[in-house]
């Protein structure tokens, strides 16, 4: 009988194994489940409301735990005594029960569960062990003892109700590469209060006087099998199951219960696989012990009637669809099928609040040019500079103007010496501004910016270049030179050239100052790539006004 047990457990498991196949996996959007926003503040009780709105603004880490859905079931299967003296008819037994059950978080839930079951046996081996060793009189509490020693058949049919409160663990929700699983695992035990009571089929009838003639079965030279004798038996017997058996003096016996009472532990496992948000099936087996050892009726085994053999236990092995009652607009799925990965997981893809520190951004020496991108990070307080914190050195001598006693010197009087002040022979003080010279007439020139490698203006060129124009109109005896650096490379030459030639066609097109007034000076060291300075001429100074391109093919539009 155990292995036609084992074959249906299999049978069953395949054809439910096909069936979740089958499903269609739904979305488990975040750790609230299917279609459910961690934001939705009806899923949260009232109680959690305010860890709710803290972690929605960011003060706190975790999210409030939601409401979810109550689990009903029911269940039918094989209720069997497979730990027993008499053999179990597996086929013949059978229970019912239902439950209900509640989440207490993702891993473990409670469960409160009642079955009803009819459980069976008959021995196929003929006993007489219900004699008491020593004792030729028998065991005055044993039905069996019509037969005065003949071989019997021990049978019994034991009726039971188990109502218990059991602890489930699983783990099988929690998943790291899938948002949610289609099959969950589980333990189960539990404490509870059971009753049973058992009935042997002793007698031909209700007719107490008339035992089975067993002779036929047992009185013979031919070797029967199992299945021959369990034919033999079920032609012989009836299906009365009128005696009752051994007094179990372990349990108090109720009127009112029909059979004995006392207190049960259970344990088992399971498998549910889920079908629909709201529906799952499960193949379950627990084992059922109320410390007694009458659950069959006997209570010795036939071996060594002098010793007490082990306790008996049930055995529910059961089929059942379990239903997940409420609204998802205020519940979600039972935890235990909620992933609690899922908000992690979607949160580290898409982050709802991101916490990032104000940026600080230093000017140590307070050039207006911060620190990350000064190349020149010390310069003194006051010293001028250009866009990237370099101290300008306007003539390109070497010496920043903030140290330049001769802030104009000409290229042919270079070398400077430490204050800046060229080796032309000079009258004497031409290293400090003479009254009325066009360095003082002109007065400090600014720069023009251009876009970074490219050739076009930054959006105030115009008006700088309408300021320079303007100071040149009103002293129309000077003249300036256009300045523009960098020149280590052909690309650095040909876009100098291209900055100071687009400065000087501006001022002569655009302001309607002559060309004469220029001298083109492009590719000089010292100053920013990006930059055109202008200075004013010294006396009798004298340079082109226009240049040949030195690269024309790498010319920028």
């Amino acid at each position: 009988m155990t292995s036609k047990k084992y074959t249906l457990l299999a049978g069953l498991g395949l054809l439910v194994a096909t069936v979740g196949s089958a499903q269609t996996t739904q979305t488990v959007k975040n750790i609230y489940g299917v279609n459910q926003d961690v934001t939705d503040a009806n899923l949260i009780p009232q109680s959690r409301i305010a860890q709710h709105n803290d972690f929605l603004a960011g003060t706190y880490d975790y999210p409030a735990k939601p409401r979810d859905m109550w689990e009903i079931g029911i269940k039918g299967g094989n209720f069997s005594i497979p730990i027993a003296d008499v053999d179990a008819q597996y086929l013949k037994s059978w229970g019912f029960g239902g439950h209900i059950r509640k989440a207490l978080g993702h891993s473990l839930s409670l469960r409160l569960e009642y079955v009803y079951g009819i459980a069976k046996g008959l021995n196929w081996r003929p006993s007489t062990g219900y004699w008491n060793q020593g004792q030729p009189t028998g065991n005055p509490s044993s039905p069996w003892n019509a037969y005065k020693g003949a071989p019997v058949f021990y049978n019994y049919k034991t009726v039971d109700q188990d109502l218990s409160l059991q602890l489930l663990a699983n783990i099988g929700n929690i998943r790291f590469y899938k948002a949610q699983t289609g099959i969950n695992f589980y333990v189960l035990g539990g404490v509870g209060f059971n009753t049973y009571c058992v009935k042997s089929n002793v007698y031909n009838g209700d007719n107490t006087n008339q035992i089975y003639n067993f002779t036929g079965i047992t009185n013979t030279q031919v070797y029967k099998n199992r299945k021959d004798v369990l034919k033999e038996l079920k032609n012989l017997m009836d299906k009365s199951y009128e005696s009752g058996t051994d007094f179990d003096e372990s349990k108090p016996f109720s009127k009112a219960l029909h059979g004995y009472y006392s207190g049960s532990a259970t344990l088992g496992a399971g498998v549910a696989f889920r079908l629909t948000p709201r529906v799952n099936l499960a193949i379950e087996d627990r084992i059922i012990y109320n410390n007694s050892d009458l659950l069959d009726g006997v209570r010795w085994t036939e071996q060594a009637p002098d010793l007490s053999p082990d306790k008996d236990a049930f055995n529910y092995l059961s089929v059942g669809l379990n239903f997940n009652l409420g609204s998802f607009k205020k519940r979600t799925e039972p935890l235990y099928w909620v992933n609690p990965l899922g908000y992690a997981y979607s949160e580290i893809r898409n982050p709802r609040l991101m916490n990032i520190p104000p940026p600080v951004l230093l000017d140590t020496d307070g050039d207006g040019v911060i620190d990350q991108f000064d190349l020149e990070p010390n310069t003194p307080k006051g010293a001028p500079v250009d866009t990237h914190g370099v101290a300008l050195d306007t003539d390109g001598d070497g010496v920043p103007d903030y140290r330049d006693k001769q802030k104009i010197t000409p290229t042919y009087c270079f070398p400077v010496d430490a204050d800046g002040v060229g080796t032309c022979p000079c009258p004497e003080g031409c290293g400090t501004k003479v009254e009325g010279d066009c360095a003082t007439l002109l007065g400090a020139l600014p720069s023009v910016s251009f876009k970074a490698n490219s050739n076009t203006f930054t959006t105030d060129a115009p008006a700088i270049l309408a300021s320079v124009a303007a100071k040149l109109r009103n002293n129309p005896g000077c003249k300036v030179v256009v300045v523009g650096y960098c020149g280590a490379t052909k690309k650095q030459q040909q876009l100098s050239w291209d900055h100071v030639n687009k400065v000087i066609n501006h001022l002569v097109e655009k302001e309607g100052i002559s060309r004469d007034r220029f001298i083109f000076s492009h590719g000089q060291e010292g100053g920013d790539c990006n930059t055109v300075d202008f200075r004013a001429a010294g006396t009798g100074e004298e340079g082109p006004n226009t240049v040949a391109p030195p690269h024309p093919q790498l010319r920028q539009k």
